[in-house]
């Protein structure tokens, strides 16, 4: 048993991808298996407003992203994007890499809101 944990990450050619991997459901009882403990540093929430949309931006440090209300989505410099609802996740580790000054045509990643309900979410600094 496992849980698919779906990364926002920096490739080698600076630009923001997502990738998907597998986070081993390994400890605790057949009932409820958990994995084993995930590093963590604080926890921040945020609520944006209907019609909320973001520039393209680096995360400043790796961190989970959960959806708690309304529609996140996400778009990529390529073009491509992806939606995520209530109970949703993924973890941001899209970071500037080292020694580069950001380039909003090159780097990040935007976020905005969708639908009729705000977007709130939960941040959990890894």
């Amino acid at each position: 048993m496992h849980f698919t944990r779906v990364i926002l990450y920096t490739a080698d050619d600076g630009r923001a991808r997502f990738r998907e991997e597998t986070v081993p459901l390994s400890e605790g009882r057949p009932e409820a298996r958990l994995s084993t403990l995930l590093p963590a540093q604080g926890l921040q929430l945020r609520a944006s407003p209907v019609g909320f949309r973001s520039a393209f931006h680096c995360t400043e440090a790796p961190q989970w992203v959960f959806i708690l209300g309304g529609q996140m989505e996400i778009g990529l410099q390529d073009g491509s994007v992806r939606v995520f609802g209530p109970g949703q996740h993924f973890y941001s580790a899209d970071v500037l890499p080292p020694g580069m000054a950001f380039d909003p045509a090159l780097h990040g990643h935007c976020s905005r809101q969708l639908g009729d309900e705000p977007l709130v979410t939960a941040f959990i600094r890894g």
